[in-house]
């Protein structure tokens, strides 16, 4: 075979090893709520690449670099950009239609708060905000992550939210139909960032998994663990409740990137397009 082809056909074989790499076919899915998986080449050292104005997630490999994007729900289908020593670099956004929720309350504060109210729910927002900003240097333990607890789903991500007829937030992580009490614990090893009893949350702890990676519980009926904590795979955080703005226990699970809440299903390969 001549050179030159032998070449051209290495080069392909190359490239397509990389597209089917283990990362890729388990996280990109780059759609609104989703995640976009970008090679960034291979560079001696880890790249800095930013996207919306926020650091973003990189790993190695083999010898690439890659950036883990999170793509928030408000983001419209078509052309992004991630910025990387200066360049940016493009990704397209595809579409996905989430389904709608209808969900009665008793408790009217809960769908139209009062104004004290809404002054610690200000209070509490700018609080856990500066939890999900928050960037550490470390390198997650782990991609694919497991099941906070084992129980069959009862809402996905996304979902447009109607209280008593009033459309609200979209939903923002997944629910997982378990009895009150269950043990839930961290998919990654990580540190706990940030516990409180919120309003709508209810008790909640936040993990950061390293680079903003990070997941959020609530609704517990207790925490088992301190602000500053280490916790290893597998740790346990707290039990199942129904404190908060909730209609029974359950386990509801946030995953946040670069300060995008995105949808866990990627994490634990039950995305469904």
């Amino acid at each position: 075979m001549p050179r030159f082809l032998c070449s051209l056909l290495l080069l392909c074989l190359a490239c397509n090893a990389h597209a089917d790499s283990y990362i890729t076919r388990l996280l990109n899915k780059p759609v609104p709520g989703g995640v976009a998986v970008i090679d960034l080449g291979s560079a001696a050292q880890a790249p800095k690449a930013n996207y919306q104005g926020k650091p973003v997630l990189v790993v190695k490999e083999q010898n690439n670099w890659l950036a883990i994007v999170g793509i928030p729900l408000t983001v419209k289908p078509g052309t992004q950009q991630v910025s990387v020593g200066g360049q940016n670099l493009n990704f397209t956004v595809g579409s996905k239609k989430y389904p709608e929720q209808r969900i009665t309350l008793k408790n009217q504060r809960q769908v139209n708060p009062n104004p004290a109210d809404l002054k610690r729910i200000d209070g509490e927002l700018a609080e856990q905000i500066r939890a999900y900003r928050s960037f550490s240097p470390n390198t997650p333990s782990n991609l694919l992550l497991d099941k906070p607890v084992n129980g069959p789903l009862s809402s996905k991500f996304g979902v447009r939210r109607f209280f008593n007829g009033e459309e609200r937030n979209p939903h923002a992580g997944l629910d997982f139909a378990v009895p009150a009490g269950t043990p839930i614990k961290t998919p990654a090893a990580g540190k706990v960032i940030l516990i409180g009893n919120y309003f709508f949350n209810g008790n909640t702890v936040f993990v950061d998994h390293g680079q903003g990676f990070i997941s959020m519980f609530c609704h517990m009926s207790k925490i088992d663990v301190k602000a500053g904590q280490s916790l290893a795979r597998g740790a346990v955080v707290g039990k199942v409740g129904s404190t908060g703005r909730a209609t029974g226990p359950h386990m509801h699970w946030n995953v946040s990137l670069n300060d995008a809440r995105v949808d866990p299903a990627i994490f634990i390969g039950a995305f469904q397009p």
